[in-house]
């Protein structure tokens, strides 16, 4: 996800996006830990798409 599509989201969605994000990522390293995934960089890809979530999140909150 880009930071420009991220920008145009609602404080609120983007809030319940990262908890989502964040279950999805957990899923994922477990179903890894049980049976490897074929394409192991969409745990890297969704750790950074958090981090870019909540990065913008808070400068959302501190302006």
């Amino acid at each position: 996800m880009k930071a420009k599509e991220i920008r145009e989201m609602a404080e609120k969605d983007l809030r319940e996006r990262i908890q989502t994000e964040q279950a999805n990522l957990a899923q994922m390293k477990l179903n890894h830990a049980v049976s490897p995934l074929e394409d192991t960089s969409k745990i890297a890809k969704a750790r950074r798409d958090i981090a870019r979530m909540k990065t913008i999140l808070s400068q959302i909150e501190n302006k």
